[in-house]
């Protein structure tokens, strides 16, 4: 971005809001500028982005936001996030702003931690944390080199926003704290994310549209590129979904590389909006059992379709290539429509995958969450809104043992699917619980009952 004017700003080591706000106001009144944070310890409450200002964080520097929900009462947004309506950094209806250099935002994470639920594997959440970005409706964005840690809620979420760049970015996430995805693209149209490294407990980076104020979706995300990205996720790697009121077509995931993580490739639909034309190519995998109270659990892919509530048909997954795949999962390949929308039109190749089993025996269940069941969850703990809800037996609702054990791919309610050197190696003689059946395809009988095919 060119800068016709530069402001630097010197760290003071405490809260300086008001001077960091007012060099932003005034490098946008000039016309735009660079924003320049000196290398040191910076310390502020909410702020602002403003057209044609870059907010740069030169080596050395660390932006430290105040750890308080309530020091963003001023920076709120539209589109709540598991009960946020606050960002750290915000901007809306701006043209040509953007947040580089190659210093630090330390985000705070451990002020927003309430507890530690061992059984599921996670810590409990406050139930108000602030995004750490979030950008709606802006045109031309860029965020380049800059490393942010310790998120207490989503790192990077851009909603409604055009012509964006993001490259070379850093996100490292606590590993045991639920809902800190990495880079979430929420109804954007034009986007490229390329060279960043992600690890976090949540989603690392996701594509979604989302319900706005007004109870409608709030746009269409649409011509999106993410290459040559490196993740670790706890719940999906590379993901599209589950927030699908609005359509999401034409998205590429490309020579990218999924690590140390319990879910690498997934495609999810639950609100109305249809997911087209999505390609994952030259990716490679790594995926392993976690416990119940993360998504997933060593699927190198998943498409699933459900309707969350029943007064709303899902939307279909429709033209779907998943080509040039290898590595190693600790569960199965799992496509699935339990919606009468269904998954069209898909085309595995060139997969190269070894199964193998993990600790836990979690990858003998297929994953359907979130379901309606976790919208509203019981007040005794037996679960947290939009991520898992325990029922009377005790187990997850969503979580599905596999008929007849764990396959090596299974495939429900799915209409024209080509397979084409798609080699899985299981292991000899099977574990137990494992399915013999290598890709196990479930269809409707004539009579409507289940039958399967192998």
């Amino acid at each position: 971005m060119s800068a016709t004017s530069l402001i630097s700003i010197d760290a003071a080591g405490i809260d300086d809001t008001a001077r960091l706000q007012a060099a932003i106001d005034e490098a946008s009144a000039s016309g735009g500028g660079r924003v320049v944070l000196e290398a040191g310890i910076h310390v502020c409450r909410g702020i602002q982005l403003k057209s044609g200002v870059d907010l740069h964080l030169a080596a050395g520097a660390i932006l430290r936001p105040v750890p308080d929900y309530d020091a963003y009462a001023h920076t709120t947004v539209s589109v709540i996030a598991e009960k946020s309506n606050r960002g750290m950094i915000v901007a809306k209806n701006a043209r040509r702003i953007s947040l580089t250099g190659c210093g630090r935002l330390e985000a705070g994470c451990d002020s927003f931690i309430v507890g530690d639920d061992k059984t599921v594997g996670t810590f409990i959440p406050a139930d108000l944390r602030p995004r750490v970005v979030v950008l709606e409706a802006c045109d031309g964005v860029e965020i380049s080199s800059i490393h942010i840690s310790r998120s207490p809620m989503w790192t990077l979420h851009l909603i409604g926003c055009t012509d964006v760049a993001v490259r070379g970015v850093r996100i490292e996430n606590d590993h045991r704290l639920p809902n800190t995805d990495g880079i979430v693209l929420d109804a954007c149209r034009s986007a490229i994310i390329e060279d960043c490294l992600i690890a976090t407990a949540d989603d690392g980076i996701c594509l979604k549209t989302s319900i706005g104020p007004a109870g409608a979706a709030i746009g269409q995300c649409e011509n999106i590129l993410v290459r040559r990205c490196s993740i670790q996720s706890l719940s999906c790697a590379l993901k599209i979904g589950t927030e699908t009121h609005g359509n999401i077509t034409n998205a590429v995931f490309e020579d990218c590389n999924v690590s140390a993580s319990n879910r690498a490739l997934g495609v999810f639909s639950r609100d109305g909006g249809r997911i087209s034309n999505v390609r994952f190519s030259r990716i490679g995998v790594d995926c392993h059992e976690t416990l119940d109270g993360f998504w997933g659990s060593g699927e190198a892919l998943t498409i699933n379709v459900v309707d969350r509530v029943s007064a709303q048909t899902a939307g279909a997954i429709e033209n779907l290539i998943v080509e040039d795949i290898s590595g190693r999962m600790e569960g199965a390949i799992t496509l699935i429509s339990t919606s009468s929308a269904g998954i069209r039109n898909v085309r595995m190749a060139r997969i190269s995958l070894v199964q193998q089993p993990g600790q836990l025996g979690t990858g003998q269940f297929y994953d359907l969450r979130p379901t309606h069941a976790d919208l509203a969850p019981r007040g005794d703990g037996g679960g947290r809104a939009n991520a898992w809800t325990r029922g009377s037996d005790g187990r997850v609702i969503g979580l599905e043992r596999y008929p007849g054990g764990m396959p090596a791919a299974y495939v429900a309610g799915v209409t024209g699917i080509i397979l084409e050197d798609v080699l899985i190696k299981r292991p000899v003689p099977l574990p137990q619980g494992w399915n013999k059946i290598d890709v196990a395809f479930e269809t409707a009988t004539p009579d409507g009952s289940r039958a399967w095919q192998n």
